[in-house]
C-alpha cells in the first residue's frame, strides 16, 4: 500500500499541533474508533501543559496548524539554546518507529546488559507479529520482572505505552513497582489495600480509577472482582503484563474471565510465567489464544511454530544464559539432605500413626470420614512438620467429629496420638534442635549480618518457630520475620523489604509458601531451610529460587531437614522425600523445568502422587520420570523441551526493505546534548532566570556535582505532581518532593540502589534516583521547552550551510495513529529569490541531517537574523516538494507493512475456513468474535497516512563568525 497525502488526515498525524478549546496541544496518536477519529494530545499552552487528554473530532472542533503555513522567527538566545531545546525536546517526541529492529531506552536504564533479556525484548518487539504479544516463560530466577520492564521501556518510547495495566500476585505489587521506577524510571500508582485506600480518599466513588491513573500496577485478586470488571470492560490500555499467568488457563475461572477481557481491550499482550503449561494441551492453548486468537486452529491442535513464536523459554543453564551470567549468578552448591533421628517421644508418636492410622491391622484405620486413605497422612504430614502442626491438625479433626459409635472410636484413637504429641513438647524436638544447630553453625546470630529464610507449609509450625527461635538463637524478637498468606497485602510487602535491608534487624525470614512465587529474597541471603519438604516438585523449584537467581553472589545454600523415625517401614518412606529435593535439583541444571519430570504441572496433583508413594500404591521411579524419559516423551513436557532445550536458532538478518525502513531516521539517544543532565540543565536555565536560587528568589536550587555523579533539584509544583503516583513512604523518607537528587551516570545509580539496601532508613527506594531517558523530570523539561514557541511558529537560526535550507521531519502513521517510518530530510534553496526549486536531501539519521547543517554541535548566536521575512516564503515550498518526496521514500516502509498485514490476513482467513466445518460449536463462535477483533486490528496496521513537518529554518553563517 502507498501512503498519500490528504489535508484532514495528513494533519492529525502523530507530532502535528492541533488547537482543541482554544488550546495547543502536540497530538501523541491518532486512531479510528466506532464512535470516530479519537485524538490523544499533551498540553502545549501554560493552562494545559501537564495535562495528557483525548479528543473524538466528533465532539470537538480539532484545528490542525498547517504545517506549510508556519511562521519563521528569529532565536535571540545565548548560543541558540532556546531553538537547541525546542529542536531536542521535538525529537525526543516523536515516538521510534513500529519496525525498529534496535533497542533504544530499554538499554539505557539501570538492568545490566545481558544478551538472552534484550533477546527476549526484541522478539516481543518484533514487527513480524505486528503487536506486540508474548509469553515470558524463562525459568524461576533469570529476571523476568527486568525483562517487562525493558519491553514496556521501549513501547512508551515508541508511543504504544501511554496507559500501561500491570497484574501481579499481591506480595509482590511493591517489588515490581520498586523495578519499574528504580530501573527504569517508569512511575506507576500500586493499588494496593493502602493505594486503594488513597484513591477512595481522593476519587469520588463513581469515579473510574483507571481513567485517572494511565499506568497501575494491581493485585489480580482485587482486579478480577466484579467492580473493577465493570470499570475495565470501559478501558483500552496500550499493554498490559499479568505475571504468574499460569493462573489463567482454566477458562472457568474469575482469573481467566478477566485475563480475556483484557486481552481483548490491550494492544500489547504481556504473560510471565516460570510454568507456562500444566501439561494439558487445551489448557495451554488458551494461554497461546489470550494473545493471538488465531494461534490455535480451531481443531485445538498446537503448532510448534506458533509456540516458537509467541513463547520465551531459557533457564539457567541454556547456552544463551550460562554464558554471560557469569559471576552475578553463583552456581547452587549439591542441596544437602539432613536425616535427623527422631527423640523417644517422636518415636512414639510414629509408631502410633504407623500401627493406627497408616498401616493399620485387621481392624482398620479409626478414620470415620469418607476418604480413609487421605486423612491418615495429613496427620503424617503434620507430624513431619512439627508437633504443634499434629496438634493444629488433631484438634481441628475432634472439633469436626459427630457423637456416633464410630466417631467415637476415632475420637479415642485420636485423643491417643494427642497424648503421645503432648509428651514430644515437654522438650524441643528433634528437628527443631537440629534448625537451630544448623543456623548457628551458617553464622546467624546476635552481631552477625548472616540471613537465612526457613520454609514451611503449616501456619502452626510457622508460628511456632516465630515465636522461638529468637530466644534460642540468642536475637531479639524484631529479629526472626514471619510471613504467611493470611496477613495484609502492605504487611507482606513489608516484610520483603525489611529481608533485604542490610540495617534491618530481620536475620531469619520465616515463611510459607505465599513467599515461593515472585518474590527476590537473595540481596541479603544465600542460604535457604526446607524445615518440612513440601511433596511437590514444583514448590521445591518455586521456593529455591527466591534465593537461587540472578545477581545472587554466594553460592545458594539449600538445606532439607527430615524427621528420621526408628520405624524402618516410616523411615524408608520419609526418605522418598529427600529424593525429591535431588531431582529437583538435576532437573535444574538439565531442563529448567521440574514440573515435567511429574508430568502434573499441578502442586496438588504432585502431592496425591507421592502420598500414593508414600503409601505404597505407587512405585517413585513410575511417579517421577528420569530427566532423559521427559526429553524422548511425546507430551507437552517434551515438546517444550524439544523447541526449548535445543540451541535457539538465529535470528533473521533484517531484509533489505526493513533496513530502509528502520534506518530510515531513527536515532536512539539526545541529538543536540552530550548526555540527559546537560539537556535537562540547559532546560532549566532557559525556564529559569537563575536555576540555582532557591525557590523562594524564582529558582529550583540547582545543583550538579559532577565528581559525585549527581544533581539535585527542588521540584516545582507541576513537577512534583508527575512524581505523585509514586509510593508516599518514599516520597516522604527521602523527601523527594522538596530536594529531588538524581545520579547522573549508570554507574552512579546502581551504586545508590545497592546503598539503599544498606540504608539507615531500612528503605530500598534510593535517595538518589537515576535519570534515564524516560525519567518523568526530563518529559517535564521537554514540555515546558516545547511551550516557549508560538502557535505554528519554528525558529530561524544560522549554520553551516551554503544556502538557505529547511529541516524537515516525515512521518509515516497507520490507522491506529502509530508511526510506522520516520524520515529526515532537508530543503536548500540555492537561489533564495526562487523558492520554486529546492533541492531534497533525504538524511539517514536525525543526526546525519543536523551534522549537514553544522548544527551537530552547540554554535554561538551573533544576534537573531534580521530579515527573517524574507524566509518566510521558503516554508511552503520546502513542505510541499517534502511531501512528495516522501509518497516514494515511504513507499518501501508501506509495502513492507501491507505486505505483513496481508500475511496476517491470510492467517486469519485459513483459521476461518478451519472454523466453519466446527461453527455449530458454541466455544467456536466465542473464538470467531476473538478472531473478527484480530481483523479489524490487523487491516488498521496498514500505513494510512504521513506528515512532513517543518523544524528549523537555517541560514548561512554570518562571515567570520566563530562556531
Amino acid at each position: 500500500m502507498t501512503a498519500t497525502k490528504s489535508e484532514d488526515r495528513v494533519a492529525l498525524a502523530p507530532g502535528s499541533i492541533v488547537v482543541i478549546r482554544d488550546e495547543e496541544w502536540l497530538v501523541r496518536a491518532v486512531e479510528e474508533t466506532a464512535d470516530g477519529t479519537l485524538v490523544h494530545v499533551q498540553g502545549l499552552g501554560e493552562l494545559v501543559r501537564d495535562t495528557s487528554a483525548s479528543f473524538y473530532t466528533s465532539l470537538d472542533e480539532v484545528v490542525p496548524l498547517e504545517p506549510a503555513r508556519a511562521q519563521v522567527v528569529a532565536d535571540d538566545s545565548p548560543r541558540y539554546r532556546t531553538a537547541r531545546l525546542w529542536l531536542e525536546s521535538t525529537i525526543r517526541k516523536i515516538p521510534v518507529p513500529l519496525g525498529e529492529r534496535s533497542l533504544s531506552v530499554a538499554v539505557q536504564g539501570l538492568a545490566d546488559a545481558l544478551s538472552y533479556q534484550q533477546s527476549a525484548v526484541r522478539k516481543a518487539l518484533d514487527p513480524v507479529n505486528l503487536r506486540p504479544r508474548i509469553l515470558l516463560a524463562d525459568a524461576v530466577g533469570l529476571g523476568k520482572t527486568l525483562e517487562i520492564g525493558m519491553i514496556l521501556s521501549e513501547l512508551v518510547r515508541r508511543g504504544r505505552g501511554e496507559r500501561i495495566l500491570v497484574v501481579t500476585p499481591r506480595h509482590v505489587l511493591e517489588q515490581m513497582q520498586h523495578e519499574l521506577w528504580c530501573r527504569f524510571a517508569l512511575p506507576f500508582v500500586r493499588l494496593d489495600s493502602a493505594g486503594i485506600q488513597r484513591v477512595r480518599q481522593k476519587l469520588p466513588a463513581t469515579r473510574n480509577p483507571f481513567t485517572y491513573y494511565k499506568r497501575v500496577i494491581i493485585s489480580i485478586d482485587t482486579l478480577k472482582s466484579d467492580r473493577y470488571v465493570t470499570s475495565l470492560r470501559k478501558q483500552r490500555w496500550d499493554a498490559v503484563v499479568i505475571d504468574e499467568s499460569h493462573n489463567l488457563s482454566n477458562a472457568a475461572t474469575l482469573n481467566n474471565r478477566l485475563a480475556r477481557l483484557l486481552a481483548r481491550n490491550a494492544e500489547a499482550l504481556i504473560l510471565a510465567s516460570a510454568t507456562p503449561h500444566n501439561g494439558r494441551a487445551d489448557s495451554f492453548a488458551e494461554l497461546l489464544r489470550l494473545l493471538d486468537p488465531s494461534s490455535v486452529p480451531a481443531d485445538d491442535r498446537l503448532d510448534p511454530d506458533e509456540i516458537r513464536r509467541l513463547v520465551i523459554r531459557r533457564h539457567r543453564h541454556s547456552p544463551e544464559v550460562a554464558q554471560v551470567v557469569g559471576g552475578d549468578w553463583a552456581e547452587r552448591r549439591e542441596p544437602d539432605n539432613v536425616l535427623v533421628p527422631a527423640t523417644d517421644e517422636e518415636n512414639a508418636v510414629a509408631r502410633e500413626l504407623e500401627e493406627t492410622w497408616l498401616w493399620p491391622g485387621r481392624g482398620g484405620s479409626p478414620y470415620s470420614g469418607q476418604n480413609a486413605s487421605l486423612f491418615p497422612w495429613t496427620l503424617a504430614k503434620a507430624f513431619l512438620s512439627s508437633p504443634a502442626a499434629l496438634k493444629e491438625t488433631i484438634d481441628g479433626r475432634l472439633g469436626r467429629l459427630g457423637h456416633d459409635d464410630r466417631a467415637g472410636v476415632e475420637r479415642q484413637a485420636l485423643h491417643r496420638l494427642a497424648e503421645l504429641n503432648d509428651k514430644t513438647l515437654r522438650r524441643p524436638p528433634a528437628k527443631y534442635q537440629r534448625l537451630v544447630e544448623h543456623l548457628k553453625q551458617i553464622g546467624v546470630g546476635r552481631g552477625s549480618p548472616v540471613r537465612a529464610v526457613v520454609f514451611a507449609e503449616r501456619l502452626e509450625t510457622l508460628r511456632w518457630l516465630h515465636r522461638s527461635l529468637p530466644s534460642d538463637l540468642g536475637l531479639p524478637a524484631d529479629a526472626v520475620a514471619l510471613m504467611h498468606g493470611g496477613l495484609a497485602d502492605d504487611e507482606q510487602q513489608n516484610i520483603v523489604e525489611a529481608f533485604k535491608q542490610e540495617q534491618a534487624p530481620v536475620r531469619v525470614l520465616v515463611t510459607g509458601d505465599v513467599a515461593s512465587e515472585g518474590v527476590n529474597l537473595h540481596a541479603q541471603c544465600h542460604d535457604l531451610i526446607h524445615y518440612d519438604i513440601p511433596w511437590s516438585l514444583i514448590r521445591i523449584e518455586q521456593r529455591n529460587g527466591r534465593i537461587d537467581r540472578y545477581g545472587q553472589k554466594h553460592a545458594p545454600r539449600i538445606t532439607a531437614l527430615l524427621l528420621d523415625p526408628a520405624s524402618e517401614r516410616f523411615a524408608g518412606d520419609i526418605r522418598i522425600l529427600a529424593k525429591l529435593v535431588e531431582k529437583e535439583n538435576e532437573a535444574h541444571t538439565a531442563l529448567g523445568d521440574v514440573a515435567s519430570l511429574m508430568g502434573r504441572y499441578d502442586v496438588k496433583s504432585e502431592e496425591d502422587d507421592i502420598r500414593a508413594v508414600l503409601a505404597g500404591s505407587k512405585e517413585f521411579d513410575d511417579v517421577v520420570r528420569p530427566v532423559a524419559a521427559v526429553t524422548a516423551g511425546n507430551d507437552l513436557g517434551a515438546l517444550f523441551a524439544q523447541l526449548f532445550d535445543a540451541p535457539p536458532a538465529p535470528m533473521p538478518e533484517p531484509s533489505a526493505t526493513h533496513q530502509s525502513e528502520t534506518t530510515a531516521g531513527t536515532d536512539l539517544g539526545s541529538m543536540l546534548y552530550d548526555d540527559e543532565v546537560s539537556y535537562l540543565e540547559d532546560a532549566l536555565r532557559e525556564a529559569f532566570i537563575d536555576p540555582t536560587a532557591p525557590p523562594a528568589r524564582g529558582g529550583v536550587g540547582w545543583r550538579r556535582d559532577a565528581a559525585f555523579g549527581t544533581v539535585e533539584l527542588n521540584p516545582p509544583p507541576d513537577l512534583v505532581q508527575r512524581l505523585d503516583v509514586l509510593p508516599q513512604k518514599y516520597l516522604a523518607e527521602r523527601d523527594v518532593t522538596d530536594k529531588l537528587v538524581l545520579a547522573t551516570t549508570p554507574a552512579r545509580g546502581k551504586d545508590r540502589l545497592a546503598a539503599a539496601l544498606r540504608d539507615s532508613k531500612k528503605l530500598s527506594w534510593p535517595d538518589a534516583h537515576y535519570l534515564a531517558p524516560l525519567h518523568p523530570v526530563l518529559d517535564w523539561a521537554a514540555d515546558r521547552a516545547l511551550a516557549v514557541l508560538g502557535r505554528n511558529e519554528v525558529f530561524a537560526v544560522r549554520g553551516g550551510v551554503n544556502a538557505p535550507t529547511v529541516l524537515l521531519v516525515g512521518t509515516l502513521t497507520n490507522r491506529r495513529g502509530q508511526v510506522v517510518s520516520v524520515a529526515w530530510l532537508t530543503a536548500q534553496f540555492p537561489a533564495q529569490d526562487d523558492p520554486s526549486f529546492a533541492l531534497i536531501a533525504p538524511h539517514s539519521s536525525a543526526r546525519e541531517a543536523l551534522a549537514s547543517l553544522g548544527w551537530d554541535r552547540p554554535r554561538v548566536n551573533p544576534g537573531p537574523i534580521d530579515d527573517v521575512e524574507a524566509f518566510q516564503r521558503l516554508v511552503a515550498p520546502a513542505v510541499d516538494q517534502a511531501e512528495k518526496h516522501l509518497l516514494t521514500l515511504f513507499e518501501a516502509a508501506a509495502n513492507d507493512v501491507a505486505s505483513r498485514v496481508d500475511q496476517w490476513s491470510t492467517r486469519l482467513k485459513r483459521w476461518d475456513n478451519d472454523a466453519e466445518a466446527l461453527i455449530q460449536r458454541s466455544e467456536i463462535k466465542h473464538r470467531r468474535a476473538s478472531v473478527e477483533q484480530e481483523r479489524a486490528m490487523v487491516q488498521a496496521m496498514a500505513p494510512d497516512r504521513q506528515l512532513a513537518r517543518p523544524l528549523l529554518v537555517v541560514v548561512p553563517d554570518v562571515e567570520g563568525v566563530t562556531r
